[in-house]
């Protein structure tokens, strides 16, 4: 045998581990967006309320911040899911 169907033989055993791992990534991600987010809001709030004249510019600052995050989660969670499906 060749070192290549060796190494083909046994990256084949390993399928369902990276399923596995594919959807704990995910599960990881999405958690993590939450938790990113969730910290995100609490930081703004407590901005606007010790600094109410600048509600606007920690607005505009704070849905900016989300979506990047959330933009990085949603990359992460697609890319688990085409180790799943792929």
């Amino acid at each position: 045998m060749t070192t290549l169907a060796i190494l083909l033989q046994a990256a084949a055993s390993l399928v369902p581990f990276a399923k596995l791992g594919a959807g704990i990534g995910a599960g990881i991600a999405a958690i993590a967006a939450a938790i990113g987010i969730g910290n995100i809001g609490r930081s703004a709030v407590e901005s606007i309320a010790r600094q109410p004249e600048a509600s606007d510019d920690i607005r505009s600052n704070m849905i900016v911040s989300a979506a990047l995050i959330e933009g990085v989660a949603f990359f992460a969670i697609v890319v688990c899911l085409l180790i799943v499906f792929v």
